[in-house]
């Protein structure tokens, strides 16, 4: 059967350049978590751009997976002369697309990416078809892109910052979006205790429709407040099953004290460590960064330090993309093997 795969157009006129080959390589790692490894070609019908491939037929279910894609806009049989027989393509996402889109802030990774990166994180890991939640977390926080993108599509998300603010503005935002869409939830306070220190957490339990929120099949949403290094004493009774973290694209980043300055290596050493004791057996982390800062090479050499395992094949290795003049983004995928 061959099919074709119609792409959003993207917004960002630099990150346009690297758009289809970054859609590519998704789209591949997606295709592998169903068992179909083909070829791929891209296309411009009707001023529009589409992937096409070739493979046996694809079942509702796998379609409506495939509609996870991070740049999915149409999906269509191609049949001869060049018609196409569009498919029935809805997004089942959990709950609506604004939830990472609306809130704005100087830094923020693309939400679009952050898909991408859950994605293939996903498609790597042997959770990608559980019938239970997953849960994402995100040891660099910030204000939630991450997290959103993981609620959005029906997981559990855990996120962590020294940032008060960040982490206040990112509880905030979710608590109004929550009241405005007038969804069942329920806010508790807590804080978890690592050595000395304490980690204050706000969690958030909701549903995506208030019979759900009654019959108890509800997702949830933890924002802690602590360095990244005692992200352990928030997974003591279940661990996470994928890390997605966009590493500061400064050359230092400061500790919690704020006493001194870290190196940046010394900073993801340390970090790596902890959050490979966050992960489940079999879990993936996805961590993207500045290459102009740390080369690819340093970052997959120190998790290998850690004990991660670096998937060293395509398409996990070509996401190399200019963002802007000073950076130019890669990201890792790092398997926590049993």
């Amino acid at each position: 059967m061959l099919y074709t795969f119609g792409l959003v157009k993207h917004a960002n006129i630099r990150y346009r350049d690297s758009f289809i080959r970054l859609s590519r390589c998704e789209l591949q790692a997606m295709l592998h978590a169903l068992s179909i490894d083909c070829e791929m070609k891209q296309e411009a019908l009707g001023g529009a751009d589409f992937i096409s491939f070739e493979c046996r037929s694809l079942s509702p279910g796998e379609i409506s997976f495939l509609s996870r894609h991070s740049s999915a806009a149409f999906l269509a049989e191609k049949a001869g002369g060049g018609l196409l027989r569009p498919l029935s393509f809805e997004r089942r996402d959990y709950l609506g697309e604004d939830l990472p889109e609306v809130l704005k802030y100087k830094g923020k990774t693309s939400p679009s990416f952050t898909r991408l990166m859950v994605n293939m994180a996903l498609s790597l890991s042997p959770f990608c078809f559980s019938a239970s939640p997953v849960t994402l977390f995100d040891p660099l926080c910030g204000k939630g892109t991450s997290c959103f993108c993981a609620l959005q599509s029906g997981m559990n998300a855990v996120g962590l910052d020294t940032d008060k603010k960040a982490v206040r503005e990112a509880s905030d935002y979710f608590s109004r979006y929550l009241k405005f869409h007038m969804l069942k939830h329920a806010v508790h306070q807590r804080s978890e205790t690592c050595g000395s220190r304490s980690l204050p957490v706000t969690e958030f339990v909701f549903a995506d429709t208030k019979e759900h929120y009654q019959a108890g099949d509800t997702r949830f949403l933890a924002l802690a407040l602590g360095d990244t290094a005692d992200c352990g004493a928030l997974f003591r009774r279940k661990a996470a099953h994928l890390v997605v973290a966009d590493l500061p694209y400064g050359v230092q980043h400061a500790p919690q004290s704020g006493a001194k300055a870290e190196p940046f290596n010394v900073f993801l050493r340390r970090s790596l460590a902890s959050w490979k004791k966050s992960l489940m057996p079999g879990g993936v982390a996805a961590v993207s960064f500045n290459t102009l800062v740390t080369p690819y090479a340093k970052v997959a050499g120190l998790a290998e330090e850690a004990g991660f395992a670096v998937c060293s094949h395509e398409p996990y290795t070509r996401l190399r993309h200019e963002v802007e003049q000073a950076v130019v983004r890669d990201a890792v995928f790092l398997m926590n093997e049993p």
